[in-house]
C-alpha cells in the first residue's frame, strides 16, 4: 500500500507554538505553505489568533461601544474564514486519502480539520494560561489557580493529539473515514439571517 504524506499531530501543535512565537503573528499575512493542507492549518491557527485578540478586546468597558461593534463584526468576519478553514484542511486530507477506505470503515463525527482547530484553540489558551503563571504582579492564590489550569489544558492536548493521530493512522489504512461537514453559518448570509433580510425589504 502507498504510504500517503499526512500531516503529523505533533508537528501540528508544533507548528501552532511556533506561529505564536512570531513577530507579528497573526496580523503578517505571509504564506509559508502555498497549495497544501499546510496552507489551511496555517490559515485557520491564524484567524483563531485574530479571534482570540478581537474576543479580548470585545471585553473592554473603556472605549465607546462603537469598538466593541467593530470588535464583534471582525470576530463574525473571522469565524466565518475560520470555518471555511477547517473544511478546506478536511478536503485536502480526503484529496489524499481518496479510495484507500474499505467498506466496513468507521465514519469518525468528528473530522480531522476539526481536530485541528481544537488543538489551534488549545495552543493559545496554552499560551495565555502559561503567561498568567508568569505574572509577578498578581497573588500567589491566582498564580497556583493557573497553575493546576495549565496543567489540565496540556493534558487535554496530549489526549487530543493521541485522538487526531489514532484517525489520521486509521484513516490512511483504510479502517476510518471522515466527511467534509459544511458548517452553513446563516447568520453571516443575508439571504438566511431574517433579520438581514427583512430590513432589506423594508
Amino acid at each position: 500500500m502507498t504510504t500517503v504524506p499526512l500531516p503529523q499531530p505533533e508537528d501540528v501543535i508544533a507548528f501552532h507554538d511556533r506561529c505564536l512565537d512570531l513577530a507579528g503573528w497573526p496580523r503578517d499575512l505571509s504564506r509559508q505553505f502555498p497549495d497544501s493542507v499546510w496552507q489551511w492549518i496555517e490559515a485557520n491557527h491564524r484567524l483563531n489568533s485574530c479571534i482570540w485578540e478581537e474576543e479580548d478586546q470585545a471585553r473592554r468597558r473603556d472605549v465607546p461601544d462603537a469598538a466593541i461593534v467593530a470588535n464583534k463584526r471582525a470576530i463574525d468576519g473571522f469565524n466565518q474564514k475560520r470555518n471555511d478553514a477547517i473544511e478546506k484542511i478536511d478536503e485536502s486530507l480526503l484529496t489524499a486519502l481518496a479510495g484507500l477506505v474499505h467498506i466496513d470503515a468507521r465514519l469518525n463525527s468528528e473530522t480531522a480539520g476539526a481536530m485541528i482547530d481544537r488543538l489551534s484553540i488549545l495552543a493559545l489558551k496554552i499560551r495565555a494560561m502559561r503567561q498568567q503563571t508568569e505574572r509577578t504582579d498578581a497573588a500567589n492564590e491566582h498564580v497556583e489557580s493557573c497553575r493546576r489550569k495549565l496543567t489540565r489544558l496540556e493534558e487535554q492536548r496530549t489526549d487530543l493529539v493521541g485522538c487526531l493521530g489514532e484517525l489520521l493512522t486509521d484513516a490512511r489504512a483504510g479502517r476510518a473515514y471522515f466527511k467534509v461537514y459544511r458548517q452553513f453559518k446563516m447568520y453571516n448570509d443575508p439571504t438566511l439571517n431574517p433579520y438581514l433580510y427583512s430590513s432589506e425589504r423594508s
